[in-house]
């Protein structure tokens, strides 16, 4: 069973690779996580700025670390007792960062990059600011099309964020978007990327394995 799982996510993975790169995307496919982050700290250098995005999968993946060894500059939001000020100055930084580390609420086997924000700072930085800017996508974000990627954010990604963030929105009750109209709502900033933005430097890791949500 495990080699027919380890054939399937690198079948998928492959696929989505070489979709993107028809959409002008940089991509590139690896097995594991470990492989992924060796491959991250290659972009990095002593005195690098380098951005953060909120995501649950770059955070699995333990190189902030490794990047402070290397003497780089970490700008991460979410880091704890910041004041809403210093986040919010930060999120401006990252969008003039060196790197850019973010993941992707979906992937489409077309090589689309599709994703729901509440701030708007990630696929904001995503699409122009940054000087390199590297998305990470785990297996089982990858969906058929634009239409199943916005349905796995309405069932996986944004209730398990919200519950993640504990906002108290209604998904957190029900386990999926109900499409609400809180002040707290964290769906807010809708983003399909079609083509790679045609000034920005862009690559897009996809690992062999169920990463973030």
């Amino acid at each position: 069973m495990e080699n027919v799982s380890k054939w399937h996510n690198e079948t998928l993975g492959k696929r989505v690779v070489e979709s993107l790169k028809k959409n002008y995307f940089d991509a590139v496919y690896f097995e594991s996580s470990r492989e992924a982050a060796k491959y991250i700290l290659g972009y990095v250098k002593s005195g690098d700025k380098v951005g953060f995005g909120g995501s649950e999968t770059i955070k699995s993946l333990g190189v902030q670390d490794e990047m402070r060894k290397i003497g780089a500059e970490i700008l991460d939001h979410g880091a704890p007792d910041l004041s809403p000020d210093e986040k919010m100055e930060i999120r401006r930084l990252q969008l003039t960062s060196d790197l850019f580390l973010c993941s992707s609420n979906a992937v489409t086997l077309d090589g689309k990059l599709v994703n729901v924000d509440g701030v708007g700072n990630r696929v904001a930085a995503m699409t122009f600011g940054p000087k390199k800017v590297i998305v990470v996508v785990g297996v089982n974000k990858i969906c058929t099309d634009e239409n199943a990627a916005f349905e796995r954010i309405k069932l996986e990604a944004a209730p398990k964020n919200t519950k993640r963030l504990n906002v108290g929105t209604p998904c957190t009750e029900i386990g999926t978007c109900m499409d609400c109209r809180s002040e707290k709502r964290i769906c807010r900033v809708y983003s399909v990327m079609k083509r790679k933005p045609s000034i920005t430097d862009i690559t897009v890791v996809v690992v062999g394995e169920n990463l973030g949500y």
